[in-house]
């Protein structure tokens, strides 16, 4: 299996890969402040978006929240990426603060320190924001009992009635990677390393069609007011679109919004994806919702380009997420499958 990034927002095209056989290591310069259209490994993680992403994202921006806010609402965005660090996390953050305060739906606090996740720090907050989080984001690798407090911490907090919405590379975390134990042997099988995390956030990454693909959406839900932005026959996007293991998604568990129309994909780019990971249902969902004891969990799996966020659609679709999250927007939230 290879996994590629592509740039196109500066105008330079640049192609990352990593095999199986290796752990990735950045072979060219790590990408400065403002960079857009891609990610990086083992780089420092920017914080500051490209002024010109901002100023597109901001266009997209609603006028009005969705719902009217039952109370006023704090939104904690976390934007640690511990494994691959998407140049559109910062944008992502901007995007969640300007949605609160143009529509005034929330207040936000942004943060790249995983630290920020305790029990007591996480009271004043009715929902968090997973920003293409990666890797063992929340843990401290000298520190097991502090890891274990900011899981427990995290898992608690949506328990207990709040709520989780997510993008991207959110799915991209507390899994095994699938290299070959051997140099040159066959892929591992891929499996969730906390499993509490991996059913909340509603299944783990295997396989992504890279950016630039063309991809056929289908709405799932067409009655939903989070589905209420794009019209019910469906949409396209060109987006780098994740795709999840067989075994650790299920509409037995969440409902979904979106998926993939994959009877609409080109024979070409089906045979993309690795015959070892392919999903034997064809069942490959995009966003959806799910109750988690008393908590709500929203996610989106497009996110990836900065461009995705100068998208009203898309970006309404991410209001009505966070939303739902805090508990303001209602909606059915029922397994898709009974």
């Amino acid at each position: 299996m290879k996994r590629y990034c592509v740039s196109l927002s500066i105008g330079v095209a640049m192609l990352c890969s990593f095999t199986f056989a290796q752990q990735p290591r950045p072979n060219k310069p790590c990408p400065a402040e403002g960079f857009s259209g891609g990610f990086s490994y083992g780089c420092p993680q920017k914080q500051f978006a490209n002024p010109s992403d901002i100023a597109g994202m901001m266009a997209a921006i609603p006028e009005k929240p969705l719902a009217t806010p039952q109370s006023l609402r704090r939104v904690l965005v976390l934007c640690k990426a511990a494994g691959w660090v998407h140049t559109s996390i910062p944008l992502a953050s901007k995007m969640v603060e300007y949605l609160g305060d143009k529509t005034g739906a929330w207040m936000t606090t942004i943060t790249y320190d995983p630290a920020m996740i305790t029990a007591e720090n996480l009271k004043q907050y009715d929902a968090i924001f997973l920003d293409s989080t990666t890797g063992e984001f929340l843990d401290d690798p000298n520190d097991k009992a502090v890891s274990q407090s900011r899981r427990d911490a995290l898992l608690n907090f949506v328990k207990d009635g709040k709520g989780i919405a997510s993008v991207h590379a959110a799915t991209d975390s507390y899994h095994t990677s699938g290299r070959p134990t051997t140099p040159g042997g066959p892929p591992t099988p891929l499996t969730g390393t906390w499993p509490e995390f991996n059913e909340l956030i509603g299944g783990f990454f295997k396989f992504h069609w890279t950016y630039p693909t063309l991809i056929p959406v289908k709405i799932d839900d067409p009655n939903s007011p989070l589905t209420a932005m794009f019209p019910p026959r469906g949409y396209e996007i060109v987006d780098e679109t994740y795709t999840f293991a067989q075994d650790s998604f299920s509409r037995k568990r969440v409902h979904v919004l979106t998926s993939i129309n994959y009877n609409r994909m080109s024979a070409e780019d089906k045979a993309k994806e690795p015959a070892a990971t392919k999903r034997t249902d064809g069942d490959y969902a995009l966003s959806y919702i799910q109750r988690v004891g008393n908590g709500r969990v929203f996610y989106e799996a497009h996110g990836h380009d900065e461009k995705i966020y100068f998208s009203r659609p898309f970006v309404a679709h991410m209001l009505a997420g966070i939303q739902y999250a805090l508990g303001d927007l209602k909606a059915d939230d029922s397994p898709s499958e009974k």
